[in-house]
């Protein structure tokens, strides 16, 4: 910040020169020496206080402005960890319940879940089921079907619908 406000005062002195300049060597509008020193060193004053002052709101404002990015920035990370948390829970979930046809409702709840933690957390679902299906239909030999339903599943949870839509008849309750 002390950069940007020594930066502020050069840029000042730099605007303000050329009516130095021109008052100290008698080119201001016709009038004489004394009066052109007099009436340039009185405004300078004050142009050179406004301008300074202004300066230093701006850079206020930049730094405030870099503060709430910094911040942002450390929100989407916690909020992708925690999707990713969301997404982990969702699988284990479905590993754990061993419900035939269950597939697409975890796929949905774990992007529902992720999605409602912020940016971060669709983002990180995204990636993750993204990864997720390229993994399965190269080296698992899904078909292409079952990798499409799959991915509309994951959509229908990141854009906020209800995960219910996919769940299986009979699947305890304990994986709501």
């Amino acid at each position: 910040m002390r950069t940007t406000i020594i930066a502020v005062v050069l840029v000042a002195f730099i605007l303000t020169e050329h009516s130095m300049v021109e008052g100290w060597w008698g080119r201001s509008r016709g009038s004489s020496r004394s009066r052109s020193r007099q009436s340039s060193s009185r405004s300078l004053g004050g142009r050179f206080r406004s301008v300074v002052r202004s300066g230093v709101n701006r850079a206020k404002d930049v730094f405030r402005k870099a503060k709430e990015r910094v911040r942002s920035g450390a929100d989407f990370a916690k909020q992708a960890a925690q999707g990713a948390g969301d997404m982990r829970r969702a699988y284990s979930d479905m590993k754990e319940a061993n419900w035939k046809n269950s597939d697409k409702y975890f796929h949905a709840r774990g992007n529902y879940d992720a999605a409602k933690r912020g940016p971060g957390g669709a983002w990180a679902a995204k990636v993750i089921s993204d990864g997720r299906e390229s993994y399965q239909s190269k080296l698992s030999g899904q078909g292409p079907e079952d990798t499409a339903a799959d991915q509309a599943a994951n959509e229908w949870g990141r854009k906020g619908g209800d995960p219910n839509k996919y769940r299986p008849k009979g699947l305890p309750d304990k994986y709501r």
